[in-house]
């Protein structure tokens, strides 16, 4: 199944996947078809709830005008079978209230409209009647609001589950979590006012009431380069003009920020700073209010803050040539705040962005840096201090939602449910390496959803010798093995590349590529 975006201008898709075998109205018989769609009111009759009542069902056409009909009716929502498709709206359409949830809390799946809320119900009461594991799946194209469908879920597990025995402070925990991680791990992209850079995948745990009591965060490659470079009309993460925007004079001043977004190199370079769809002071006071629920203490956000500014200052470090062209820094004033913000040694810090070191037969020798490897190192500097603040950032929030009762014998009854919220493929004249990165995972997810799907279930019905039609479909596995075969996949040659002595560059990893695998079918140089 390949979900095609620019076929529908007006919106993206997403397919949001519910742990149950594959449903097999489409090959039952014409009473089954009847019941389920007599069971539709008027105006959900536009085109077809479910694609596989589709006549049509192999027309890649007929399966985009359904979507386009529904859409036009501000029906978001289709299934084919237990897969959700979901077309966002850029925009409210107040389907998401307390009523809904009661509306699709405890039926059958296919007894009301497709929702999302349809998905959560059915893996919730998945996990509590048969007592296993559960897992949703997001996943599609940048933009196609994977973010906003991962919050509305815990929002309904939230509003619905029963209250544990400690009172909500899990749930909202749990609910609080969203927002910092977003003003960390998430910005402004051509696609989207709220992209997530990274991927993140939640585990909710519930005691044997199905009362919600602990949960767990796994993040996957934040896209550290966005610290240092964004393109043009793309923002850096939230949190930057965040601060900037909402954090108090006293605050600011402390850190040696200016309110001025426009006075820091890391926040320019998109040339978007301001945003009118964005409000960061308000933001900035959800941020606030988030990190005291899962009890960041006033010292760590302190610290955090203080290492947040410090990218900013190290932005702003300025470098000139010596008379044997050797880099020294020129902005002292800079550096006078981040040897404080960070706690360093002036002269240590100094040190690390103008020289490198070498250790040759166990001696330590410093090589003076050159101007450009200067720059190179002062961003280094910076994603690494990011990058590990990310890290730290998501292991306090997991201390906090971490189980208390984890001890106690019935913890052992506790069963998870999992929300893999994953970052958007997107395709641009020029990917960077994490873009590569991101469109891979987003392949091995499309393969495990056919292998989960499409051919596991074909496959029962060869084995169970039921008569059926075979559905064609593309099986992604070859652009998988392209990507990551031993000895014989691209990022098994840039590894060898990259290891081998001598000087590698750009053009001697391409001429690599050509030598392997120029008689792929789908690769193209």
């Amino acid at each position: 199944m390949a979900l095609q975006v620019e076929l529908i201008p007006t919106g993206e898709i997403i397919r949001v996947v519910h742990p149950h075998r594959p449903c097999k109205l489409a090959l039952g018989s014409d009473g089954v078809r009847v019941t389920m769609e007599s069971a539709l009111t008027a105006r959900d009759r536009v085109g077809v709830q479910d694609f596989v009542l589709l006549e049509n069902f192999t027309s890649e056409a007929a399966f985009i005008e359904n979507l386009r009909r529904r859409f036009r009716e501000n029906l978001i929502y289709t299934y084919i079978g237990p897969v959700l498709v979901s077309v966002n709206p850029y925009r409210d359409l107040q389907i998401y209230s307390r009523q809904h949830m009661e509306r699709y809390r405890g039926v059958s799946f296919y007894e009301v409209p497709p929702h999302l809320f349809a998905v959560a119900d059915t893996a919730y009461r998945a996990l509590r009647t048969e007592r296993r594991d559960q897992a949703v799946m997001i996943s599609g194209e940048s933009g196609a609001g994977k973010t906003e469908a991962t919050k509305r879920l815990l929002q309904f597990y939230a509003e619905t589950c029963p209250a544990p025995e400690r009172g909500g402070a899990v749930r909202d925990r749990l609910l609080q979590s969203n927002p910092v991680l977003e003003a960390f791990g998430n910005a402004k992209t051509l696609r989207n006012d709220n992209s997530s850079r990274f991927g993140k995948y939640m585990d909710v745990q519930f005691d044997f009431k199905g009362a919600p009591v602990g949960g767990h965060i796994l993040s996957y490659l934040l896209e550290k380069s966005r610290v240092v470079h964004q393109n043009h009309g793309e923002r850096n993460f939230h949190i930057f003009y965040q601060l900037l925007e909402g954090g108090e004079e006293e605050t600011l001043r402390r850190l040696g920020l200016e309110r001025n977004p426009q006075s820091y190199l890391y926040l320019v370079k998109g040339q978007c700073a301001k945003v009118s769809s964005i409000n960061d002071k308000n933001d900035w006071k959800v941020v606030r209010k988030a990190l005291t629920v899962i009890d960041f203490t006033e010292d760590e956000v302190e610290d955090l803050l203080s290492i947040v500014a410090s990218v900013l200052h190290l932005g702003n470090i300025h470098f000139a040539a010596d008379e044997e062209s050797n880099a020294q820094v020129t902005t002292e004033n800079q550096l006078k705040y981040l040897t404080r913000l960070l706690g360093v040694e002036g002269s240590t810090l100094r040190e690390a962005l103008t020289h490198r070191k070498i250790i040759a037969k166990g001696e330590e020798l410093l090589s003076p840096l050159n101007l450009e490897q200067a720059a190179y190192a002062r961003d280094a500097l910076a994603k690494a201090v990011y990058s590990r603040t990310f890290t730290w950032l998501v292991a306090k929030i997991n201390r906090s939602l971490a189980s208390k009762d984890a001890e106690s014998p019935s913890w052992r009854s506790t069963t998870v449910l999992g929300l893999l919220d994953i970052y958007g493929f997107e395709v641009f004249q020029n990917n960077s390496f994490e873009q590569f990165c991101i469109n891979y995972c987003n392949e091995k997810l499309q393969q495990l959803f056919i292998e989960l799907t499409l051919k596991s279930e074909q496959e029962e019905y060869e084995a169970e010798g039921i008569a059926w039609e075979p559905v064609q479909y593309f099986n992604n596995k070859i652009i998988c093995d392209l990507v990551e075969e031993k000895f014989k996949g691209i990022i098994s040659i840039l590894d060898e590349e990259c290891l081998r002595p001598g000087e590698a560059t750009d053009l001697t990893f391409l001429e690599k590529l050509e030598d392997t695998v120029k008689h792929h079918p789908h690769f193209l140089t």
